[in-house]
């Protein structure tokens, strides 16, 4: 159950990767500072011997704010496409039209497809990441505004028809598509609006500042949005509604989009040249055709072919708990919001795992750390299975005690350890064989198939719960609960459709056995890509 691998798949499977494409351009950066004669040193002392003022982070404290700001902006429309499906499960929806949703995950696995357009095409004058960021947060914002006043509506379940998920997911596809093209502008406007010895804060702006802005588009929207929540703990006298509605919500930050938008156009000038250093800071400026040339010629490596067919694969037995788990506890009566607030004491956790998990992958063999994670994590997948049957039973008139919020807790945090340990280990890995030269390409690749390996079957595992799933009409002679219209004449005809066998238990012990099969036969065939050697691993890039 995911609850938050985006902020960490969608609970988290949209999060972007803590090692972000800043952090891979620092890389670009720290060499490019070797070969530049005139950059500061690290002890601030100039090439010519002439002692250099360091002024640490101090001075740029107004662009370090700026970052921040546009990363938790990107965090508002991806921790609001993960609220919707969890809103979707309180009203009943078919797993089927969950698959459908789940296709607004994919952007920010795909976006290394446009990337190199938007590092490409620019207008000069108007400056190389405005000419893309200016506009994409104008349409964020003019999209939020138009939700807000047609979400409702799309979400209504009067009559049979229920929400409109195909206009859901178009609209919140096209959310997340300009969210992660914000990201690639973002990502490279760091490079320059910092200066090289502070450019390392532009991935703490990334993970701090995406991560507020799901918690804030999520969690938080979640518990305001919960009529029982607000009740319970923000009013003297009940209310039929919560303190915010997604309408609400989304005109708001619709506004605040607009606004910012302009001040950053109007106001903040981009510069490539620094007044800490004599020379403009280089940024790579490969043609379009150079960088799909290039990424083509990575693939085609046979080590390389091979990492990426593994990573493809790897998750396909972790999908069932990863995508589906969340919405059977919310279909089992877990209210939503509380189910989001548990994402909230994980965040202590999941900063502190990857520091001491990358103790034990800073060697050469990190994939060691990865095979021995995998199967613990497949057995993790049977116990929310096993936590997913066992919550109807403690389900009370008043809800739920709090002995199985901390059971749930619990589940979460040891799942947690879990995925960071295969994470971390994943990371240390491409940063290990990336080749230098082209590092930024190199890993930003590797990435993107790191996360297309959890989207695609995590849409799959939702694609088959309801065709996996059986059930009869108890009450009603002759009738069948077969589809939507069959249980509704179920319904009508005074029966009850009964589950006799739930999909997502077939599923869950289908992708667990696909994981072992998976771990056995190709878990050491990954581990013994570590003994390749450098030369396996690296492109010869003609200039």
């Amino acid at each position: 159950m995911e609850l938050s691998e985006c902020v960490t798949q969608k609970y988290g499977r949209l999060r972007k990767l803590v090692v972000s494409s800043s952090d891979m351009d620092e890389r670009e950066s720290i060499l490019e500072v070797e070969c530049d004669e005139e950059a500061l040193l690290p002890q601030s002392v100039r090439a010519d011997g002439q002692a250099k003022a360091y002024r640490g982070i101090k001075g740029e404290l107004g662009n370090v704010a700026l970052l921040l700001f546009l990363y938790l902006l990107q965090g508002i429309p991806l921790g609001l496409a993960g609220s919707i499906p969890l809103i979707m499960q309180s009203k009943n929806v078919s797993y089927k039209d969950q698959a459908y949703f789940s296709f607004v995950f994919w952007p920010f696995s795909l976006k290394l497809l446009w990337a190199p357009l938007v590092d490409s095409l620019y207008l000069r004058q108007f400056g190389r990441r405005k000419s893309w960021l200016v506009p994409t947060q104008y349409l964020l914002g003019l999209f939020m505004l138009y939700l807000s006043v047609t979400v409702d509506a799309m979400l209504q379940t009067e009559g049979q028809s229920g929400p409109d998920v195909i206009t859901l997911t178009a609209v919140f596809f096209m959310l997340a598509f300009l969210a992660a093209t914000q990201d690639i502008a973002v990502d490279g406007w760091a490079l320059t609006m910092l200066s090289r010895e502070n450019v390392g804060y532009a991935s703490t702006c990334n993970s701090v500042g995406q991560t507020a802005g799901y918690f804030l588009g999520n969690v938080l929207f979640l518990a305001l949005e919960s009529a029982d929540f607000c009740n319970k703990y923000l009013r003297f006298e009940p209310q039929e509604r919560g303190i915010v509605t997604l309408s609400d919500f989304l005109f708001l930050w619709g506004i605040v989009f607009m606004v910012s938008t302009t001040l950053v156009a109007i106001l903040k000038k981009e510069t490539t040249s620094h007044h800490h250093t004599k020379k403009k800071p280089k940024e790579e400026m490969q043609s379009v055709m150079e960088t799909y040339k290039l990424l083509l010629r990575i693939i085609k490596m046979p080590t390389v072919f091979t990492f990426c067919s593994l990573l493809l694969t790897a998750k396909v037995g972790f999908s069932a708990a990863d995508a589906v788990t969340g919405l059977k506890l919310v279909e089992a009566g877990v209210p939503k919001e509380q189910l989001a607030l548990l994402a909230v004491p994980m965040v202590p956790l999941q900063i502190l795992l990857p520091v001491v998990i990358s103790k034990y992958t800073a060697g050469p063999r990190p994939l060691d750390v990865f095979y021995k994670a995998f199967p613990f994590r497949l057995l993790i997948g049977l116990g929310y299975a096993v936590l997913v049957w066992w919550t109807p039973s403690v389900r009370q008139e008043e809800g739920f005690p709090m002995y199985y919020y901390a059971v749930v807790l619990l589940s979460y945090a040891v799942h947690q350890v879990a995925l960071y340990s295969m994470y971390v280990a994943l990371m240390a890995f491409h940063a290990k064989v990336s080749d230098p030269v082209i590092g930024g390409t190199y890993m930003t690749l590797l990435n993107t198939l790191t996360n297309l390996g959890s989207n695609w079957p995590s849409t799959l595992a939702l694609w088959l719960v309801d065709p996996l799933t059986f059930k009869e009409c108890q009450g009603a002679p002759r009738q069948t609960c077969g589809s939507v219209e069959e249980a509704g004449l179920c319904v009508r005809e005074g029966g009850t459709c009964v589950t006799t066998l739930d999909g997502y238990y077939v599923e869950s012990l289908v992708c667990v056995l696909i994981g072992l099969c998976w771990w056995m036969f190709f878990g050491k065939r990954m581990k013994r890509l570590q003994e390749e050697s450098p030369a396996a691993w690296h492109c010869r890039v003609v200039k």
